[in-house]
């Protein structure tokens, strides 16, 4: 499926169910908002996103806890976690969806190696992160976590609601 694909099926589900979602992106840098908000009619469901590039946005904005930052790292399930419940906090939503990675083609570490990514949802009480390696140039990887991402969130929404 495309990014307009999933993105046209979430935007169905979340105004089906009257709910709301936002984003905390890293990695993505706003690419999984911008594929959001393609859909004509998104204002309906979609409120808003932080770009959280940097740890001290993640902490002071999303309230990333300072002790996951600095003993789990970015790149983290408790960081991908407490970045979507930030987001919902902040932007006052039911749902969000979170990443954080290494896109590369520099950063990686053989712990974080280049592709690590995790993703972050929320729905509503539901709240899980997903761990992925992806392959690939930094666009590359860029573009599997968009559609991994929304491709995660239309199978929760679509179990969940």
């Amino acid at each position: 499926m495309t990014s307009g694909t999933l993105s046209k099926r979430i935007g169905e589900l979340l105004i089906k169910n009257r709910l709301t979602v936002s984003v905390a992106e890293s990695c993505t840098g706003g690419l999984i908002g911008a594929s959001l908000t393609d859909c004509a009619g998104s204002s309906q469901y979609f409120k808003g996103g932080i770009i959280a590039y940097d740890n001290s946005i993640k902490e002071r904005i999303l309230k990333v806890p300072q002790n996951i930052l600095q003993s789990k790292g970015a790149v983290s399930e408790g960081t991908v976690i407490a970045m979507a419940k930030g987001a919902c906090s902040l932007l006052e939503t039911e749902c969000a969806i979170s990443v954080s990675g290494v896109a590369g083609p520099g950063g990686g570490t053989p712990q974080k190696p280049v592709g690590l990514v995790y993703i972050g949802i929320v729905v509503n009480d539901y709240t899980q992160s997903f761990r992925n390696v992806f392959t690939g140039n930094r666009a590359e990887v860029r573009q599997k976590t968009v559609l991994e991402a929304l491709g995660i969130f239309l199978e929760i929404l679509e179990n969940t609601v």
